[in-house]
């Protein structure tokens, strides 16, 4: 069943869910992140990643290539609670934090394939967020349990193509978009947030559509952000409420920027909005 999400009771119930830091709790407590991302070709999407996961988690490994790491060591005075890692060191960090984004930025090719498949594979107990380049070159079969997939809308019909291509039953590609995501969703174990005006997820089971956002929030890297947001919340709440939750407060954040300042704005306004919202939301205020 669909319905949409508005500003109700529904929505401020899955808000009202999310963990908050226990006065008394120390550092790693509150969730600890690692960001495998970026390439030589985009360095900015992994870095908008960042931004919104270090003001939400005790912690931020990140994981790039050469030349992103030496960029985020000479703008470490902005991630205090930031790590900056080596890919030879990945698996030590897979193993240590909570939940891995690994995504934004990463160029379609064989080398984000390889490294994709490989981590999927070797460590599908862990809580991860599949995003952008990894999205888009993972084998379908590599896809952990609970997995959350943040696909834009072309990105889910290269899925699909996928699963047309594989010897995983077809999705009927004549239903409607929201059926199309549950059966995929059901169909891999996962969870599935489709991108668009109205964003759509889906765990296999339940579906939801969450409305909201403007025309500023088609600005290159928001899709980061919501991505680096929902991998930060999955560290200490269950993969479903951060999704949910995630998407809503991504499109609240940027219908406040557009009060003030219209489509204007961009992907680090963005990024800088969400606490803001959070702490709005997380206050009981709705509105």
């Amino acid at each position: 069943m669909v319905y949409n999400i508005s500003m109700n009771t529904e929505i401020y119930d899955i808000v009202k869910k999310l963990v908050l830091p226990s006065p008394d709790s120390h550092k790693g407590q509150n969730g600890k992140l690692l960001i495998i991302g970026g390439s030589r070709l985009f360095h900015a999407a992994s870095l908008w990643s960042l931004t919104v996961a270090s003001q939400i988690v005790d912690l931020v490994h990140y994981c790039s290539t050469e030349e992103n790491n030496q960029i985020v060591h000479e703008l470490k005075k902005e991630f205090r609670s930031g790590i900056v890692v080596p890919r030879s060191e990945v698996d030590a960090y897979i193993k240590e934090d909570d939940v891995i984004l690994i995504g934004p930025g990463m160029t379609r090719d064989e080398e984000t394939k390889t490294l994709t498949d490989t981590l999927l594979t070797k460590y599908p107990e862990k809580q991860w967020v599949i995003d952008a380049g990894a999205l888009q070159m993972m084998e379908l079969e590599n896809i952990p349990k609970n997995a959350i997939l943040t696909p834009h809308h072309q990105e889910f019909e290269l899925l699909q193509i996928k699963n047309q291509k594989s010897k995983i039953k077809n999705t009927n590609q004549k239903s409607k978009i929201e059926e199309r995501i549950s059966e995929f969703a059901k169909m891999h174990a996962c969870i599935v947030l489709l991108k668009g005006k109205e964003d759509v997820a889906s765990n296999g089971n339940e579906t939801n559509a969450i409305e909201g956002g403007n025309a500023g929030m088609t600005k290159g890297g928001t899709g980061d952000v919501l991505a680096g947001l929902i991998a930060a919340l999955s560290c200490t709440n269950d993969p479903w409420t951060a999704t949910l939750a995630g998407s809503y407060i991504n499109k609240r954040a940027g219908d406040e920027l557009f009060k003030t300042v219209g489509p204007f704005f961009n992907a680090t306004d963005l990024a800088n909005e969400i606490p803001k919202t959070m702490s709005f939301l997380l206050q009981g205020n709705m509105r």
